[in-house]
């Protein structure tokens, strides 16, 4: 398997591997500021949730390696305003803010000067990434237990290393089963329309050696209907105490197609992503992108003059449709608001 991490701390620089170059160039981004990381987040040069909020995490860092202030208190201060910016990026990702909140936590703590605060914040955004793929990995040996020794896997999007910290969610339970010596073939939506299936996920499964087909994300339901998919896997944005999710828009009719023909729907994601204030899936911001997505591939526009596009970038997936959520606590089954809320408690 290949070791590939899509975001790095390197000598108080952010080290990011942009995504919308792939799969046809591997450009790695040297970003010295929050503001480039802001912009790398927004216009998803780096992208998947878990990435997003290490990524949030190291703007942050990034934030106090350049201020000048001199205490603590005033550092915490600038924090605040950089903090803002971030979390102004893009709505519906839970980890984004829960990476802000986690870093906004220490500076609430007494600390001698400035000094001591920007060493703390720099550990804590390491951190951050280091658990990140702890959990991926511990997602992915959960996870594999539920793929049969020889299956057909369907996924949508991408959550992969490239979606997290590293190793993935739903590709990292991919990878485990693989590991595990089971024969797994992967079936990945090209994921209209920015197309992370096709360039994303199809890039690092065939990096693995781990085979894998490419299909419309319109002929999904027909793959199910021909008894082709044995089970169906993807990340999730943020999760509701109820076990509704959001996740890249086409989720939602993937679910439901899975769930007419009685093949088995998990969704993977560590507990960063589940958002214990909000009570169900409706209560989830929902992000509406630039209709540019839709109306242009590279530089050719589709569509007739003077024609709008509504672009969503996320749907909410219900958790009736949800045989399990897939965390590094565990395999987390219905009913959610019990074994989600246990989770939590436990913590």
């Amino acid at each position: 398997m290949t070791d590939l991490v899509p975001i790095l701390w390197r000598d108080g620089r952010v080290r990011l591997l942009d995504q919308t170059r792939l799969p046809r160039e591997i450009v790695w981004l040297d970003l010295t500021t929050p503001e480039q990381v802001v912009e790398a987040i927004t216009t998803m040069r780096i992208r998947g949730a878990p990435a997003i909020g290490v990524a949030a995490g190291y703007a942050l860092a990034l934030a106090v390696m350049r201020s000048s202030a001199r205490s603590a208190e005033a550092l915490s201060a600038e924090l605040e305003t950089t903090r803002r910016m971030v979390e102004a990026s893009r709505p519906t990702g839970r980890n984004l803010f829960w990476a802000t909140e986690r870093i906004m936590h220490v500076t609430e703590q007494r600390w001698p000067d400035a000094a001591a605060l920007r060493a703390v914040v720099i550990a804590e955004a390491q951190a951050i990434q280091r658990e990140d793929i702890e959990a991926c990995r511990r997602i992915g040996d959960f996870g594999a237990e539920l793929v049969p020794a020889s299956a057909t896997v369907l996924t949508h999007c991408n959550a992969g290393a490239l979606a997290t910290g590293g190793y993935g969610t739903a590709l990292g339970v991919i990878r485990s089963a693989v590991s595990q010596g089971k024969q797994v073939r992967v079936i990945a939506d090209e994921t209209r329309p920015l197309l992370q299936g096709a360039r994303l996920t199809a890039w690092e499964l065939s990096e693995d050696g781990i085979e894998v087909a490419v299909i419309p994300d319109s002929s999904a339901a027909s793959w199910l209907r021909r008894g082709e998919v044995d089970l169906v896997i993807v990340g999730a944005d943020r999760v509701a105490r109820n076990g509704d999710f959001a996740n890249k828009i086409g989720t939602y009719p993937l679910a439901l197609a899975a769930h007419e023909h009685g093949v088995p729907f998990y969704a993977a994601a560590p507990l960063s992503s589940f958002d214990p204030h909000l009570n169900t899936g409706d209560d989830i911001v929902i992000e509406e992108r630039s209709g540019d997505e839709v109306a242009w591939i590279s530089d050719t526009h589709l569509l007739p003059d003077g024609v709008t596009v509504r672009n969503l970038a996320f749907d909410v997936t219900p958790h009736h449709l949800v045989a399990a959520h897939i965390t590094e606590h565990g395999v987390l089954r219905p009913p959610y608001l019990e074994t989600i809320g246990e989770v939590f408690r436990r913590r």
